[in-house]
């Protein structure tokens, strides 16, 4: 079994299911794929803090069993536990939403499994997502590639927290998701549940930048981050092109590479508008 989790609200659900059509379409194996979505209802403290809905589950569960029968989803509402441990902590305006935070509940759920691959919805695999998840994290808390920039502005082994293989045995040992959740309490962080992340690691396994590539896309890449970059041309500016905005990744990345996949995302959205309302 390969378990894959992601958390969020019903609006990454375009997310969700691109970067999970790249893995099975990209992934040549028998093995069956169980996806966990960490999700919560916020609607009291903005209207769009929706969770990921039943007929959004229902309908990804449709489409991945397609590819293999014994392929399944498990939704998880943690609502309980942002409200025991996040509400009106200082970094629930964070940089993104509250959504950002609640990977750091894995600890709290029993169903989670020992080995697990956590994935920002913005990303897309390239390759076979097997060449990242077999990667041995038996002596280590996770595995992560360096962020883009943070190597050059922070430190040269500063980690991207958008790809990460958790050891979940390992990390409740040492305690990395209590330490962070402990420091998203009491302090004003920049990049909220990264920076947590990273200042209660104890031990971590760098990966070469080619499994969570933010800027390029090579054909070695096995994930690429659609995350905000930097953009020279034709004035600098930051932009934040996302995998589902097909027209855009055209336009701007000239990528079409994921045409195969994309196309059958467009697809398959306007059949779950028709059918699964």
């Amino acid at each position: 079994m390969i378990n894959i989790l992601f958390c969020g609200n019903d609006r990454v659900f375009d997310g969700i299911l691109t970067c999970s059509l790249s893995i099975l379409k990209r992934t040549k194996t028998s093995s069956p794929f169980k996806f966990f979505i960490f999700t919560m209802d916020l609607t009291d403290i903005k209207e769009d803090y929706r969770p990921v809905s039943d007929r959004q589950t229902a309908f990804f569960e449709s489409v991945i069993k397609e590819y293999n029968p014994l392929n399944c989803v498990e939704k998880i509402d943690v609502t309980e536990f942002y409200n025991r441990e996040f509400r009106n902590c200082p970094n629930e305006g964070c940089y993104c939403s509250p959504y950002t935070l609640i990977r750091l509940f894995a600890d709290l759920v029993p169903s989670l499994p020992d080995k697990i691959l956590y994935l920002d919805a913005d990303v897309m695999a390239n390759r076979d997502i097997t060449l990242l998840y077999d990667i041995d994290v038996s002596n280590v808390e996770y595995a992560a590639s360096n962020d883009h920039y943070g190597k050059y502005l922070i430190n040269p082994r500063y980690i991207n927290a958008g790809v990460l293989l958790f050891n979940m045995e390992y990390c409740r040992r040492t305690g990395l998701f209590k330490k962070a959740r402990e420091l998203i309490k009491v302090k004003k962080l920049v990049f909220a549940d990264q920076s947590a992340i990273i200042r209660s690691t104890t031990k971590k396994h760098l990966l070469p930048q080619k499994f969570n590539d933010q800027k390029f896309l090579h054909k070695h890449t096995v994930i690429r981050h659609f995350s905000q970059r930097l953009f020279y041309l034709p004035y600098p500016h930051i932009d934040n092109v996302k995998q589902w905005q097909v027209t855009r990744v055209h336009k701007i990345f000239r990528y079409f590479q994921f045409d195969d996949i994309l196309y059958e995302y467009i697809y398959l959205i306007q059949k779950f508008k028709r059918d699964f309302k």
